[in-house]
């Protein structure tokens, strides 16, 4: 964790609220809420926020009674149900957790015991192992490394923090989810925090489960990627950035802009879509697109049935640049 401010005391324990949104979850939202009632420090508040299913969440919560806190609304999307849930709770911290995941049963006593130590923190972390079809497949750390420092520079560059416990009276004054995000709200409300004074810690044990599958996977990668540039391009825009940190964000969109148009168009090319060669053109010219994967989107666009291998060779991994 980052260095503590000078003449920092311990602070007490904190209080939490567990927040769970849910779409279609009925199958796997038993296993989350248990992983709870195990909790050596047992959560505040369990809220759950069934964002317009269709299945018989209601029926799965059903023996959990009054330890869980139902919210319903229309589906309006994952953002807007995490914003609902905030809104609802009164717990010092909110802490995400998906409807398909678990937690470790000393995760919330960890985070407390970093909390006390750490009064300042407004972000507190751990590790997690991922899960694909019931087997390890990896901790989120060996991927991507916590930042203990220049973290508003590190946010730019990757989500260095996963189903983090977030100050509530922080993420009410940054307003919440952005509920135009489609994907990316998480690193978004983290991105925001950071770039406007909050600080993170992190405690290096796997203490959540994070279940990779159907619904944990965007289907459209490129989709994905246009929502981290809309994300980056209005963080960029953020005001009192220092010069490195501005620097690093507009570095951030070039990278991501040109890994969004790369991918739109090998889907385009891959799918036979009519408007491959549009995309392709897009991609040869981009001045965020490196001049290997320009040129290699030039050609395919000659001829993109014909050329997809040539695509997919010259078609991804770009740097970006910033743009002159």
């Amino acid at each position: 964790m980052p260095a503590p401010p000078p003449g920092l005391e311990a602070g007490g324990t904190p209080t939490f609220a567990v927040v769970i949104p849910a779409y279609e979850a009925a199958l796997t939202i038993s296993a989350a809420i248990e992983s709870l009632r195990a909790q050596t420090l047992a959560p505040t508040e369990v809220l759950v926020c069934d964002d317009g299913s269709n299945d018989d969440l209601v029926g799965a919560l059903e023996p959990f009674g009054g330890f869980v806190r139902l919210l319903r609304g229309e589906h309006r999307g994952v953002a807007a149900a995490r914003n609902r849930l905030l809104e609802a709770a009164t717990a010092d911290f909110v802490v995400p957790l998906d409807a398909d995941d678990v937690y470790a049963p000393t995760r919330l006593q960890r985070l407390a015991e970093l909390a006390a130590a750490r009064p300042d923190l407004d972000l507190l972390n751990t590790d997690a192992t991922f899960v694909s079809d019931g087997r390890p497949a990896g901790r989120f750390s060996e991927r991507t490394p916590f930042a203990v420092e220049h973290q508003a520079e590190a946010i730019l560059d990757r989500c260095f923090l996963i189903c983090p416990a977030m100050r509530r009276t922080r993420l009410l004054e940054i307003g919440g989810y952005d509920e135009s995000l489609r994907t990316a709200e998480d690193w978004d409300v983290c991105l925001r925090l950071i770039l406007t004074g909050s600080a993170a810690g992190s405690i290096p044990e796997p203490l959540l489960e994070y279940r990779l599958g159907g619904e944990s996977l965007t289907a459209r990668r490129s989709e994905t990627l246009a929502a981290r540039v809309s994300m980056l391009e209005k963080a960029a825009a953020t005001k009192g950035l220092d010069p490195t940190t501005r620097a690093a964000a507009t570095q951030a969109v070039s990278h991501h802009r040109a890994r969004a148009l790369e991918q739109a168009a090998i889907e385009a090319v891959g799918e036979g879509d009519p408007d491959a060669r549009r995309h392709l053109l897009a991609v040869a010219r981009s001045r965020d697109v490196a001049g290997r994967a320009r040129l290699g989107a030039a050609i395919t666009s000659l001829a993109p049935s014909r050329l997809r291998r040539l695509a997919g060779a010259t078609l991804s991994g770009s740097t970006g640049r910033p743009r002159s």
